[in-house]
């Protein structure tokens, strides 16, 4: 029984590394992509918000996102701002964020991290 077990968590392991694998490398220049209908439905709302110009549940949504760790296409200071993505349950402000570039209201260039800057993911329509 023992050894069964022993070789199904080696399977699941091999399994869950080979998918990993499989996964594109992301780079400042060429993040990795997720689709908008594939976003947690409070990011689609946070999107939405960001279209409309708010209003932000949070006092901190639309400041400027400095990329000092450049994991996002260089850009001029003050062409990214963030936005807070409710965390269900969360007491503060969580992880998820989207940050989006160019205009206040324009979402024709925004990125989606649930890790708190660690990685981006580029939204597509």
């Amino acid at each position: 029984m023992r050894l069964s077990r022993a070789l199904v968590t080696i399977a699941l392991a091999a399994a869950f590394l080979a998918a990993g694998s499989v996964v594109a490398k992301s780079t400042p220049d060429a993040p990795a992509e997720i689709a908008l209908t594939a976003l947690p439905k409070e990011a689609q709302q946070t999107l939405t918000l960001v279209g409309q110009g708010g209003p932000f549940p949070y006092h901190r949504d639309g400041v400027v996102f400095g990329n000092r760790e450049k994991r996002l296409p260089a850009r001029a200071r003050g062409y990214y701002h963030e936005y807070t993505v409710p965390t269900p349950g969360a007491r503060t402000r969580g992880a998820r964020r989207i940050i989006c570039g160019g205009d206040a209201r324009s979402i024709a260039e925004c990125y989606y991290s649930n890790d708190h800057y660690e990685t981006f993911r580029r939204i597509q329509p």
